[in-house]
């Protein structure tokens, strides 16, 4: 009797842009296509599936996307029952538009269905037109809602993202988020704790606590409690204590969290970040701007000097702390005097790195019609490059005041550049180059002197060995 042959299962492709928001949408798409039979394929060109999870933050975004498209379409005509997903912000923007350019997409999903990416998938392939699928607000389901509470592939076995909020409340002249990804929506609280704990279980050792603006977590859920008559509800502060609960889980070694919002910040949180030894001492604390007219037509909420002000909190509270930051250059209208207010909070806040970008209109925010008051292309640069160095400066004394210095490493992975040295992250988000003296796990934990300082990166020698990694290897498996 002759063995029936084994049907080959069907493989997917995700490809992200943007944030790290868009990164953990991709994991749980991922997570749902794997939980529906497919696997993952290393290249397009091995793929029947290939997820396109957009981003709509940069002027050229759909150029983008629809270039990917294009392409796309030659790749589907090569095999029988390929097909194509667009997902993420710019499909939740531009709606019926991507059907419209790209009639050979398969489906179209927004930002509040991610639960849905099987079941799209599925249901097109009974359907002769593009499937557009675009909730105007997320689900009013916790499984649904939040991306955690779905199954992950994920890119590392020893990180992971721990979504506590989606949405977002501000109004940000430059930002496309509230319209995207809709009203800010605070996770439960057990249910975070319950991921946290599943995570360590599963041998994750670092976490993110994921939101648009994660220093207002809860805000929403102590409102509805005392709407409903819950006269003992407290509006205190929950994310200050959610970062000491997670930091209590057995298990997680490290607890980072992305992004605050300036404006929120409060000094209970940073006494958690000092008094809980788990969470890493590192604070992304994006400025914008430095000038306070700028800023006020950003409807940022603050000032420049209220900005340090809590900055100087934040260092005086925190030990050894490291801190990153977001600054726009030629926002519409900001004038030689606003940029020199920016180079002055930005040489003040000393920062270890920056995120630094030049204005572009995001279509569909109020700064995308400030037309008539936008920058010169040419001044925008220039004043990007002479921010660049004062960030740059501040950096490179930053790190040269850590040579000496013995780091606890956690290790992701060989160096892109050099396969003999080997990359990792200390608590204060920095990356170390180093070469031990034998092959270290993704995920181990080192003890590393740093030897040599550089604006972006530390060099260092390995001193010893701290911890194996927890997270189980992925043995792949190859029919018989």
């Amino acid at each position: 009797m002759s063995e029936q042959p084994q049907s080959v299962p069907r493989s997917y492709v995700v490809r992200t842009m943007g944030c790290q928001m868009n990164d953990h949408d991709s994991e749980r798409i991922s997570g749902l296509l794997e939980a529906d039979g497919l696997v993952r394929a290393e290249s397009e060109s091995d793929a029947d599936v290939v997820v396109l999870n957009t981003c709509c933050i940069r002027e050229n975004a759909d150029n983008k996307l629809y270039g990917n498209l294009g392409h796309l379409k030659t790749w589907k005509g090569k095999k029988e029952g390929r097909q194509i997903v667009v997902s993420g912000c710019l499909a939740q923007k531009d709606q019926e538009l991507v059907a419209q350019k790209a009639a050979h997409v398969d489906v179209v999903m927004g930002t509040h269905n991610v639960h849905r990416a099987a079941e799209l998938l599925e249901e097109s392939k009974s359907s002769d037109v593009p499937i557009t699928e675009i909730l105007a607000e997320a689900v009013i389901d916790d499984h649904a809602m939040f991306p955690s509470a779905l199954p992950a592939r994920r890119e590392t076995s020893y990180n992971a993202w721990l979504t506590i909020q989606i949405g977002c409340d501000n109004n940000c002249a430059f930002c496309i988020v509230p319209a995207v990804r809709g009203a800010e929506i605070s996770r439960p609280y057990a249910d975070i704790i319950a991921e946290a704990k599943q995570l360590a279980t599963d041998g994750v050792t670092e976490v993110t606590l994921l939101g648009q603006n994660v220093n207002s977590y809860g805000r929403d859920l102590q409102l509805a409690a005392r709407q409903s008559g819950e006269t003992d509800a407290k509006l205190r502060p929950l994310f200050s204590q959610l970062l000491r609960d997670v930091g209590a889980v057995d298990g997680i070694r490290r607890v980072r969290f992305t992004s605050p919002h300036p404006k929120d910040m409060r000094p209970d949180t940073f006494a958690a970040m000092a008094e809980t030894p788990q969470v890493c001492e590192h604070l992304h604390y994006p400025l914008q701007s430095g000038s306070d007219r700028i800023l006020a037509l950003m409807h940022r909420g603050y000032t420049g000097a209220r900005y340090l002000e809590r900055l100087g909190q934040a260092r005086a509270a925190i030990d050894d702390l490291a801190v990153s930051t977001d600054i726009i250059v030629g926002f519409p209208g900001e004038t030689d005097d606003d940029f020199e207010r920016t180079l002055e909070v930005a040489a003040a806040a000393e920062y270890d790195y920056a995120y630094t970008f030049i204005f572009s209109p995001r279509p569909g925010t109020e700064a995308a019609g400030m037309e008539a008051d936008f920058v010169d292309p040419d001044v925008a640069s220039e004043r990007f490059q002479r921010l660049r160095i004062v960030v740059e400066r501040s950096a490179l004394l930053k790190h040269e005041a850590r040579v000496g210095r013995v780091e606890e490493v956690l290790v992701e992975g060989p160096s892109k550049r050099d396969p003999s040295v080997i990359s990792g992250r200390t608590r204060q988000n920095k990356l170390v180059h180093f070469t031990p003296p034998r092959p270290l796990r993704t995920g181990s934990y080192a003890a590393v002197r740093v030897v040599r300082a550089a604006p972006h990166f530390l060099t260092g020698d390995f001193v010893d060995f701290i911890a194996e990694p927890s997270h189980k290897l992925r043995i792949p498996v190859s029919a018989l």
